[in-house]
């Protein structure tokens, strides 16, 4: 499930659930509603290139993953994860809602 949300800032986000209602994905905060809901749109409509996902580890050894759009740009950040193993099936969820979540449309 895709939740587009307004912050306290006045901006918007989006966020990815899991069936289970775990956040795969945080998104950056967008400006205007038109723009999310694009950007949105366009992550749906390519379903996630491997290359578009940069992997992490951060200082206290836990992963993360950081997914770009087309043009390189941090459009959203994951939670951390324990191992490895629990970001790339993170990273596989993620893929499975999109591909739900186009299946839909």
């Amino acid at each position: 499930m895709i939740e587009i949300n307004k912050t306290v800032g006045e901006e918007f986000e989006f966020l990815v659930k899991s069936e289970s209602g775990k956040i795969l994905l945080k998104s950056i905060a967008f400006k205007d509603e038109q723009t999310i809901s694009k950007t949105v749109q366009k992550l749906i409509k390519t379903i996630s290139p491997v290359k578009r996902f940069e992997r992490k580890t951060n200082l206290n050894g836990q992963f993360l993953f950081e997914l770009k759009n087309e043009k390189g740009k941090i459009i959203g950040c994951s939670g951390l994860y324990n191992s490895e193993a629990g970001m790339e099936n993170g990273i596989k969820n993620l893929n499975n809602r999109l591909v739900h979540n186009s299946s839909n449309k």
